[in-house]
């Protein structure tokens, strides 16, 4: 199976990821044309002992010819990785193992948990503000959501790379995971209009959150799992935020939060 990535955000990282792992198997970088952004990728590359091959842009397009259309848009550069690398990705954890450890540990944890939201730019922009503001761990269903990885070149570029970071755990059961969550010391808030603000909330030292899809929100079975009901006060004419831009509100006041402490 191969995975094509676009984007110089996220073939960067990939690249990165590959140097810092040691494990350039299967990776191969194709550009038609040096500007001074693909150079640097291919200096990197090289150090990386990722091989690449000068092509044209025919061959870019043929290669992403499959690709969702917000993809497509090669720039004279496409990374291809071949092998067991373009199905199971290197920060992928086992939720149980993760679990257990947390048991184990007192130290602070952020937990963010996807519930059936299908659009892959969504997810990668969730992993880019995971990134950004420290999560712990992305919880993902297996099903009714772009955790399948199908389409994860698009949630790599979204995600300008931080899909090659940030831990990420793709369960069959949301509502076991939150369960287990909660046995490991964890609180579970909920993100939803009509909670409490999220101004007057102290996050605890383990808090998860959940977001649920935009067209239904989290699901009843989830929602019962929650401790509490956080919102984002706002004074727009529409009805409610994105929730990738919800999150990377929630993640940051979780982060200013944890900074005040300090």
């Amino acid at each position: 199976m191969m995975q094509i990535i676009t984007g110089f955000h996220a073939i960067e990282e990939k690249v990165r990821a590959a140097a810092d792992n040691d494990s350039a198997t299967g990776l191969t970088i194709h550009y038609s044309k040096i500007g001074p952004r693909v150079k640097k990728i291919l200096e990197a590359a090289k150090k990386a002992n990722i091989s690449a091959a000068k092509t044209d842009d025919a061959f870019l397009d043929g290669l992403v010819q499959q690709l969702p259309d917000g993809a497509r848009d090669h720039r004279g550069i496409v990374l291809s990785v071949e092998g067991v690398g373009a199905v199971q990705p290197k920060n992928e954890v086992e939720f149980d193992g993760w679990i257990n450890q947390q048991k184990l540990s007192d130290e602070k944890a952020t937990v963010v948990i996807l519930d059936s939201i299908t659009d892959p730019h969504n997810v990668g922009a969730i992993l880019r503000s995971c990134d950004q503001f420290g999560v712990s761990l992305a919880v993902l269903p297996s099903r009714r959501s772009a955790s399948d990885f199908s389409e994860n070149e698009v949630v790599a570029r979204a995600s300008a790379g931080a899909s090659s970071y940030v831990p990420v755990s793709v369960v069959t059961n949301l509502v076991r995971a939150a369960q287990k969550l909660k046995d490991a010391g964890f609180w579970i808030y909920g993100a939803d209009a009509g909670g409490t603000s999220v101004q007057d909330i102290s996050f605890p030292k383990k808090t998860a959150i959940i977001m649920g899809s935009e067209g239904s929100g989290i699901s009843k079975l989830l929602s019962e799992q929650c401790d509490s009901i956080v919102s984002i006060p706002t004074c727009g004419k529409i009805d409610s935020l994105n929730v990738s831009v919800a999150t990377g509100v929630l993640l940051y006041e979780r982060y200013r939060q944890e900074l005040s402490a300090k």
